[in-house]
């Protein structure tokens, strides 16, 4: 048959055949005063004949007592749907349904992959109005203590947004992250500061050449090292941004990890382009350069390179975002032009950078000044004599 068509199971009951061969039941009856039809649910066989008169029979019954089947059904999914944005899996699928749209791509994927890993397998099925500060303070403390105090300063931004849009459509009266602040201690916001000082960094340098672990985290580390950007954006380093000829790292407009939405220019010391010529046969098949430990699609956890750090007995005296400041202090001491080094950190307000751009992002100058310091850097982890460098005017 090119057409559908029907057979009759008798009191209403009817079966619907589709060109493609498909079998639905259905069940007619008049309700009100108007004929109506209603599925039975699966298609036959998964419903059998049997299974369906029976559906159908409890329906009839419905109607017996004057209800409706098919808006009986309709209110169903009615309630499902509110006890759904009751909790917080619902809430927050529809808040970002709602906002994302404004997002750009990787904004959206960001949140989305956050959402999936950390906020919906934690706090899911909790009804939103059970939710309160302290459960949200413990939830957010873990993922700091990973090592991503990045990701949960996010992640407070993320709930403050989300329970702001479910009290907006009054589906929640309380707001548990307004309190949040109080139970955070001042020195967890700023630990993931913490850095060495030029005097501690060569035991440092020697312990992480020494340690057993993993070659991409350590290799992570080291970049970080060399190049002074973010921890967010070393870990996610694509293959494809990367011109190791040219010894140059692009970072494009809108890269997830950079704080600003502005492309960045890194330069890349022969240290770096070594390591990453010896990282090709491990990841050069992926997009990642830092490929996840279970899973190559993706890239290294958040807190892979602090947890390293920890395991080398620098918890709370150096983490990954604290190489930034290291750096910064070190290469200003050095005497290096403060407007370089504030572009190598890529900091900055973003109409003054596009200015910068125009004279090719102080490229040249920031070249020498970064492989100076993977020079100096090697000096200090093999121990030869440190004579203190200046910058050249």
């Amino acid at each position: 048959h090119e057409r559908k068509y029907k057979l009759s199971g008798g009191g209403g009951l009817t079966l619907i055949v589709m060109p493609d061969g498909a079998k639905y039941w259905r069940l007619r009856y008049r309700y009100g005063g108007k004929q109506k039809e209603i599925s039975l649910g699966r298609p036959y066989p998964a419903l059998t004949l049997k299974a369906a008169e029976a559906s159908a029979q409890r329906m009839r019954e419905m109607l017996a007592e004057g209800i409706d089947p098919a808006e009986q059904r309709f209110q169903a999914k009615l309630e499902l749907k509110a006890k759904m944005q009751n909790l917080f899996r619902g809430t927050a699928e529809a808040w970002f349904e709602f906002r994302s749209q404004a997002w750009a791509t990787a904004t959206q994927k960001q949140v989305r992959d956050y959402l999936d890993k950390d906020l919906l397998p934690v706090l899911g099925k909790r009804p939103l109005s059970a939710i309160t500060t302290r459960e949200l303070a413990a939830f957010t403390r873990k993922i700091e203590d990973r090592g991503a105090p990045d990701v949960a300063k996010k992640a407070r931004q993320w709930l403050a947004s989300i329970f702001s849009y479910a009290r907006a459509n009054g589906w929640v009266e309380h707001d548990p992250v307004s309190d949040l602040k109080a139970l955070i201690l001042p020195n967890r916001e700023t630990s993931h500061f913490a850095h060495l000082t030029l005097a501690e960094l060569p035991e440092l340098l020697r312990k992480l050449d020494a340690f057993e672990a993993s070659t991409l985290v350590k290799g992570a580390a080291w970049l970080s090292l060399w190049t002074a950007n973010r921890p967010g954006v070393t870990r996610t380093l694509r293959w494809d941004e990367l011109d190791l000829d040219d010894a140059l790292w692009t970072i494009a407009k809108g890269r997830p990890g950079m704080k600003r939405g502005y492309a960045h220019l890194t330069p890349l010391p022969h240290q770096a382009v070594t390591m990453l010529r010896e990282l090709q046969p491990i990841s050069g098949f992926f997009d990642y350069v830092f490929i996840g430990r279970n899973d190559p699609s993706k890239p290294l956890s958040d807190g892979a390179v602090n947890m390293l750090l920890k395991r080398l007995g620098y918890r709370g005296k150096q983490t990954a975002h604290g190489f930034r400041h290291l750096i910064s202090t070190a290469l200003n001491e050095f005497g290096y032009d403060p407007d370089h080094v504030e572009r190598q950190l890529a900091h900055g307000d973003p109409d003054k950078i596009r200015a910068t751009y125009n004279k090719a992002a102080y490229l040249v100058q920031r070249r020498k000044m970064m492989q100076d310091w993977a020079d100096y850097l090697d000096r200090l982890r093999t121990g030869a004599k440190i004579l203190p460098f200046k910058a050249k005017a």
